[in-house]
């Protein structure tokens, strides 16, 4: 993907966050106003939410103007990782969120307040299709990067949230139980902090630089034992850079030929490991047999003499 094009499709994936950040943000207002008025929990924890989204949305859309900042000598793989540390503060701001909530519908649980079912009933359904608007909005692209799928679980959690207060309000409509407000609040709070796990753990382990979980290495080591002139591979790292990024670097061991033979079977294994395994970047080494053994994953700190 050239620069030209990455940039034309950070400006179009930027002016979509910035409509559903400026319609979450009127939404939250409004929301805040009829949380108080309708003295809903479940409400005021969605426009709680809501607020988390437009901050999550802000950041998401820093991160990916940064990452399309080239590389230079103080930054030599670029500002991926960016996109990486705002998915990560947006899990944990929802991490906390959540805990807020449970301490919240816990109080509610002991005195439960009287509720006004029918506005809870009205904007929770106005709130559905706002948020289910702004989600899609920033649906595309996310499968593929950490950032936006952090932004777009934030916005999902508020389509579920949202449902969740629309059926307390039905709930209590026809029920009276007041109680059950809080205990929506609580289940949404539950989903909030399973997808912040999710986002949480994955960050991590990019930030680790975790081999990714889709990936086999005795397979991967296999195959590139395949290749037509390797005899054998050692020193193995796989990481990644950001989701959409993998990195490998690796010693591969050839017989004692020519340089030329060896680009060759330099670019054999670059091409198997970006097809079958996405890693589209492959620093190899090429070592002729009988030079410095090496365990198959190395011991940065053990290994100076690498």
């Amino acid at each position: 993907m050239t620069r030209e094009h990455l940039t034309n499709l950070t400006r179009s994936t930027a002016r979509r966050l910035a409509l559903s950040l400026g319609i979450t943000l009127a939404f939250v207002v409004v929301e805040i106003l009829a949380g108080v008025f309708a003295n809903s929990l479940a409400l005021l924890t969605d426009a709680a939410h809501n607020f988390t989204d437009v901050l999550a949305l802000a950041l998401t859309g820093w991160a990916l103007w940064v990452t399309t900042k080239p590389a230079h000598a103080g930054k030599t793989y670029g500002y991926h990782r960016a996109g990486i540390l705002v998915a990560l503060v947006n899990s944990t701001t929802l991490a906390l969120i959540a805990l807020g909530i449970f301490y919240e519908a816990y109080k509610r649980f002991i005195e439960p307040p009287v509720v006004k079912a029918d506005v809870l009933i009205g904007v929770g359904a106005v709130a559905v299709v706002v948020n289910l608007g702004t989600a899609l909005l920033v649906r595309r692209g996310a499968e593929h990067d950490l950032n936006l799928k952090s932004a777009f679980l934030h916005l999902m959690g508020d389509v579920l949230s949202t449902v969740g207060a629309v059926a307390a309000g039905i709930l209590i409509r026809f029920t009276g139980l007041d109680w059950i407000d809080p205990l929506v609040s609580l289940f949404i709070g539950l989903l909030i902090l399973w997808n912040a796990w999710g986002i949480v753990r994955e960050s991590v382990d990019i930030l680790m630089e975790s081999t990714p979980n889709d990936i086999d290495l005795p397979k991967l080591v296999a195959d590139v034992m395949g290749v037509d002139g390797v005899s054998g591979v050692h020193d193995l790292h796989v990481w990644s850079i950001s989701q959409g990024l993998r990195t490998l670097s690796a010693h591969i061991l050839t017989g004692d030929i020519p340089i030329s033979e060896g680009a060759a079977i330099q670019a054999a294994v670059s091409e198997l490991l970006s097809h079958k395994y996405g890693i589209t970047h492959a620093t190899l080494q090429l070592e002729c047999e009988g030079c410095v053994p090496a365990d198959l994953y190395c011991d940065i700190a053990n290994n100076h003499a690498h």
